[in-house]
């Protein structure tokens, strides 16, 4: 997994941040899915990597309870969190249970999605 991150961090187009990220998404089946940071001059339409991949595997069929291990691979000599935004998507996808495993080119770390959401704003709050 980890030479496939390092490889596809070539196709984030981050000409403004230069910060250059790469995600893959690992579904109950097997079935896994990637993407990478999309920047544009006005940064709010961009799209995170994690994003990215998330609705890459929903644009393919897969559901909320089909996934089960998110990747985050980065260039820097920090492990990167998902921002807020992709947070939220998490928690829409992705169960508390379900692992994350943060990159860089020399280290690797796991973590549970419910190391990172903590008081969530879900669709129970909706209700």
């Amino acid at each position: 997994m980890k030479e496939k991150l390092v490889s596809i961090l070539e196709n984030s187009y981050s000409p403004y941040y230069k910060f250059r990220v790469s995600s893959a998404v690992e579904c109950d089946d097997g079935a896994i899915f990637y993407g990478v940071n999309v920047e544009d001059a006005s940064s709010r339409a961009g799209i995170c990597a994690e994003r990215n991949a998330i609705t890459s595997a929903i644009s393919s069929g897969y559901k909320k309870g089909s996934f089960k291990k998110l990747y985050v691979m980065n260039e820097s000599d920090n492990l990167i969190f998902p921002c807020f935004v992709c947070r939220q998507l998490i928690l829409e996808f992705f169960e508390m249970d379900d692992e994350l495993i943060l990159m860089n080119k020399t280290k690797e770390c796991r973590y549970l999605m419910s190391d990172i959401i903590v008081n969530p704003f879900s669709a129970e709050d909706l209700k």
